[in-house]
């Protein structure tokens, strides 16, 4: 079997056992910010498996592409992979994952857009709804108070994050639950978690047949409101950012018994009320470092044949 096809069987592999090993674990709940590195890895894992099929691909497909990949490299090494005996599907494959690989691209950047002319609609809303007084320049406020009926908070990214609440929120929060919305805003743009969204958005949206990708988007969502959760707790008290979103969000009717599209909160209010223990630092850090070897293998398999060679 040759490395182009290993790697294509690695990350159809990778696709399928990955999501069901994170989904059976017990501890992505516990640690959220790890659990966004393993998908992030696995994810990371079966491009990085289609981009170095292709690349063998083609390089066995054609003379020319195969004087750039293995340009610098003795004829030896050339001779391990044996790109000259792959046969006429070569070229397919190439041509497949290349086109994959671009249907991809495409979609990462209509996901962007998409994002941004969000950003600039609801900016232009806030500034028709929350008008400018004399000496205020656009951008500068980083809390935006907004007359409304609906207890609300949202964060709103760009170069300066906003977190906008409006006047029925204000008068829900009491003490430090306004800090601890606060706060689970400021996490989200710290780790510039509407990056995560944007990108498994794309591939979700883009392969739709795809599990894998179906799965790390509805993952993302679920698992950087925990780390945010987590954030606004470790500073303000579990207690404080459940009732917090208790008051946000129960006039909603996401507590009752009619599931709703936020029916996760009902388990992010448990979870925050009744902790998970959190896992060693040892563990964790075992945990991260099997997950960054995840797309570590792929190259291993692809390099195999002319370390071999050398030899």
């Amino acid at each position: 079997m040759t490395v182009p096809a290993v790697l294509l069987l690695l990350g159809f592999v990778t696709a399928v056992a990955a999501p069901r090993l994170l989904a059976r674990a017990d501890w992505p709940d516990r640690e959220p910010v790890v659990a966004l590195w393993a998908w992030q890895c696995v994810v990371a894992a079966v491009l990085l498996c289609c981009a170095l099929s292709m690349t063998l691909s083609a390089a066995a497909a054609w003379q020319a592409v195969r004087g750039h990949v293995f340009a610098p490299a003795p004829r030896a090494v050339v001779e391990a992979y044996a790109l000259t005996t792959t046969g006429p599907w070569a070229a397919a494959t190439a041509v497949s994952l290349a086109c994959a690989g671009l249907w991809s691209g495409a979609m990462l950047v209509r996901e962007i857009v998409r994002g941004r002319r969000r950003r600039r609609a609801r900016r232009a809303e806030l500034r028709l709804r929350v008008p400018l007084l004399p000496g205020e320049r656009p951008g500068d406020e980083r809390l935006v108070v907004l007359e409304g009926d609906r207890p609300d908070a949202w964060f709103l990214p760009g170069a300066t994050p906003q977190l906008v609440v409006t006047t029925a929120a204000l008068r829900r929060l009491k003490g430090r639950q306004l800090d601890a919305v606060r706060a689970h805003e400021q996490g989200h743009a710290q780790a510039r978690h509407d990056w995560l969204l944007h990108a498994s958005g794309a591939l979700a949206n883009g392969f739709p047949q795809v599990p894998v990708f179906a799965a790390f988007r509805d993952e993302m969502h679920r698992l950087v409101e925990l780390a945010a959760d987590d954030m606004a707790s470790r500073r303000f008290g579990r207690l404080t950012t459940a009732l917090a979103l208790v008051e946000l969000n129960e006039d909603r009717g996401v507590f009752g018994p009619t599931p709703t599209p936020d029916a996760h909160l009902p388990q992010r209010v448990d979870r925050l009320l009744t902790p998970p223990n959190r896992l060693p630092p040892s563990h964790r850090l075992r945990l991260t470092a099997v997950a960054t070897l995840v797309p570590v293998i792929p190259v291993l398999i692809t390099l195999v044949p002319g370390l071999h060679a050398l030899r």
